[in-house]
């Protein structure tokens, strides 16, 4: 890693994220917001939502970015580096073309971006670049001077992601009853993605096979298993499963199911199962239901019991990474030579994403990548 604390060419920290509603008024809005263009019947939506009006028609996901960005804040402070950092979501106010436009007039002209996911995917990588490229030609409409926008490169693979989700995965064995601990296997979970879409995830020449969707949280997966039986002295068997599929019955998405995979395991004789989310930055609403309500009452119908794991969120750990990651960056576009810091069998991710990385079905201009229009 590079030691000095000098983060130019660069003069600020976007914080991208998906976003979320703060109350129920705002679930459908969100909803609408999250499923433009889809033709999908307002009642429809309605139904969706009860998931969030379960939990007061609040999702978490904003607070845990508002805790990241003060975690972020205190270890820049903490270290020296003086970058502000910024905010702005996908699908929920503070939206992302405000606070690109709000950044632009207080004189910010080289932006880098922290996507608050960690894995390559079209939904995780591309469609945040096809966003930041929406709200650079929406500035650009306005007549302000555009910033050049570079994204921080995918962080699955690196030790400040990594091992706060190795402790949680101990902490939560370690709460299962001393009878089936031992026995226990671990669920690895993370969102479930079209087949398509994990297929050509990635550059163009990893296509196949899961892409790097599957590829690189299998690595992470492994990376974790192993890290507990070095620890525990067990060898936990473990499996990568989804969970939080959406889309239509007919178009096949990644499997198996969390709830099958418990249904499964509980057929086998596991006595016990460690769900660990490793696909989420942090416990948003996907997390919340997903697992802690629906696998839960599915394990509880079971009678199998489960713990689930903690995500990263904003684990001191993860913010010492983005600034590490950071200041790679900054020296990379220095021209210095640095060494990346990755666990693991795949390596430091690219920085910038090639021609034909995660395409989208149908082609829309992307920033922060080799074809972007705004380079």
């Amino acid at each position: 890693m590079p030691d000095a604390l000098d983060p130019s060419p660069y003069d600020a920290l976007l914080l991208l994220s998906f976003g979320g509603p703060e109350g129920p008024d705002d679930v459908v809005p969100f909803l609408e917001n999250v499923t433009r263009g889809r033709g999908i019947p307002k009642e429809r939506l309605k139904e969706v939502g009860q998931h969030y009006f379960q939990f007061g028609g609040v999702s978490p996901i904003n607070d845990q970015n508002r805790a990241l960005l003060d975690a972020l804040r205190k270890d820049f402070a903490g270290h020296g580096l003086d970058l502000p950092v910024h905010w702005g979501n996908r699908n929920w106010a503070p939206y992302l073309t405000d606070t690109l436009r709000d950044m632009v007039r207080d004189g910010h002209r080289r932006i880098l971006v922290l996507a608050t996911s960690a894995y390559a995917s079209y939904s995780g990588c591309r469609q945040y670049r096809e966003n930041l490229a929406d709200a650079l030609a929406a500035l650009e409409a306005e007549g302000l001077e555009l910033p050049r926008i570079d994204r921080l490169r995918h962080y699955f693979n690196h030790p400040g992601f990594v091992e706060p989700m190795i402790d949680g995965v101990l902490e939560s064995l370690a709460g299962l009853p001393d009878d089936v601990r031992d026995g226990a296997h671990i669920a690895f979970t993370t969102h479930s993605i079209p087949i398509s879409a994990a297929d050509t995830s990635g550059p163009a020449e990893g296509h196949g096979d899961g892409g790097a969707y599957v590829r690189q949280h299998l690595d992470v997966a492994k990376l974790i298993a192993d890290a507990v039986r070095e620890r525990t002295g067990v060898d936990h068997p473990w499996q990568l499963v989804y969970q939080s599929r959406s889309g239509a019955p007919h178009i096949p998405w990644l499997e198996p199911d969390i709830c099958d995979h418990l249904e499964e395991r509980h057929a086998a004789g596991v006595p016990a199962v460690v769900m660990a989310p490793i696909g989420f930055v942090s416990d948003h609403m996907e997390v919340l239901y997903d697992l802690d309500t629906e696998a839960t009452a599915k394990a509880a119908e079971l009678g199998l019991p489960v713990r689930r794991s903690a995500t990263v969120g904003a684990d001191p750990r993860f913010a010492a990474a983005v600034r590490e990651l950071i200041l790679e960056r900054a020296a990379t576009e220095r021209g210095a030579r640095v060494t990346r810091c990755a666990l693991g069998t795949l390596g430091a991710s690219h920085d910038v994403c090639p021609v034909g990385c995660c395409p989208a079905r149908a082609p829309r201009p992307a920033a922060a990548g080799a074809d972007s229009p705004y380079a």
